[in-house]
């Protein structure tokens, strides 16, 4: 087996052929699986990767944790033996990087359900869910928006997963959870406000715009159930996020 490879894109590359000789669901998720999906990167949504994210379905944990360990991670045993059931955390000391694998769902300040939307052999999580990713955040970041702004870059809004963001997905999801949809309409919002801030020709930005606004429509077309409406009475006097503790490496 090879060694960890020093580029990040490249290793997490050389992980999925790892995980589709082995038979195994294994689907990148952060920024490496946004870069994966766009060839051609516009040199001012360009950024550095730090960090492996992978999803695996219920129950996947084992099978991932043995994959990374034969590929030369060292596993943090004393937080995968009490989280296992939902992350993982491995280590390439050489490098300094951390990779985490989130079982079932990648829950941080919201949860998203993955493990029923996870394929064998999909490089990545659905489009639609890794946008989700980027946006449950309730401080956004900037690399967080450029990745927001780079997946719709390439990728329309529709109603599947073929090629494009999923807007009827995002717009279930929201549908179920007050607090997701709160921040989700709110992060959205601020990223058609900061498109400006990256050079792109303005027909770019125009159609990056147009998609977030479309994200939005498909949000707010979707009828919310009950538990939704009883939570949005109680609107921002509760937290409706969680604030997840920084694991130390």
């Amino acid at each position: 087996m090879s060694a960890i490879l020093p580029d990040l894109v490249d290793e997490g590359e050389r992980l999925l052929a790892l995980a589709r000789e082995r038979g195994a669901t294994f689907a990148l998720l952060g920024g490496v699986a946004v870069r994966l999906h766009a060839p051609e990167v516009p040199p001012s949504l360009d950024r550095e990767y730090k960090d492996l994210d992978f999803a695996v379905p219920r129950g996947g944990g084992r099978v991932a944790g043995q994959l990374l360990t034969d590929a030369g991670y060292e596993p943090q045993v004393v937080f995968n033996a009490m989280n296992g059931k939902e992350r993982l955390l491995f280590h390439d000391t050489e490098h300094g990087r951390q990779v985490d694998v989130f079982v079932g769902s990648f829950r941080m300040c919201h949860e998203i359900p993955l493990s029923d939307r996870l394929e064998a052999g999909a490089d990545t999580v659905p489009l639609a869910e890794l946008l989700l990713t980027k946006l449950q955040i309730i401080e956004l970041n900037e690399k967080d928006i450029r990745d927001t702004v780079l997946i719709l870059h390439g990728h329309d809004v529709a109603d599947h997963d073929q090629d494009a963001v999923n807007g009827a997905r995002v717009a279930a999801l929201c549908a179920e959870d007050w607090g997701l949809w709160r921040t989700i309409t709110a992060n959205l919002e601020r990223c058609v406000t900061e498109v400006d801030v990256y050079e792109l020709h303005e027909q770019d930005r125009g159609r990056v715009r147009d998609r977030l606004r479309a994200l939005l429509d498909h949000i707010e077309a979707a009828p919310k159930g009950r538990g939704w409406k009883l939570r949005a009475k109680i609107g921002e006097r509760k937290r409706w996020y969680d604030l997840p503790e920084e694991v130390q490496r």
